[in-house]
């Protein structure tokens, strides 16, 4: 599977590794052409500068602040390159999943997940890292 939405970024898995464990590609490629965007960790606080205590709110949360600071540069999540998870608590796959691929479609960007004991601020149970090219 390849991402055709740019041609700036392109991803894929290789069919001679084993297929991903979730949804994210095992390749992205960019474009030697392309400005790199590294983006500060994204949290789950939401337009009115809460912090919600539910996990599920705070991914949800999160995920629409990476497609608002994606649109701050004029990208979308197609320019996305890689995501690194950070999360105190388990995650609901479910839900997660359920934003993840409305956000990211068919060919979601590579990913790492990490379960830590803690981030920035005590209340924050999940944060995204997120780099870009375009």
């Amino acid at each position: 599977m390849e991402n055709l939405n740019n041609n700036v970024v392109k991803r894929y898995n290789p069919e001679n590794i084993s297929k991903p464990v979730g949804n994210y590609s095992h390749v992205t490629k960019i474009s030697r052409h392309a400005e790199t965007y590294v983006f500060s960790g994204q949290i789950g606080i939401d337009e009115n500068d809460n912090i919600p205590a539910n996990f599920n709110e705070q991914v949800t949360n999160t995920m629409s602040n990476i497609v608002k600071i994606l649109s701050s540069q004029n990208l979308t999540p197609d320019h996305v390159v890689k995501i690194n998870i950070w999360a105190t608590e388990e995650i609901d796959w479910d839900h997660f999943y359920g934003i993840w691929n409305k956000v990211f479609g068919p060919t979601p960007p590579s990913m790492t997940i990490a379960y830590i004991t803690g981030l920035g601020l005590p209340e924050l149970k999940i944060e995204l890292d997120v780099w870009a090219a375009g």
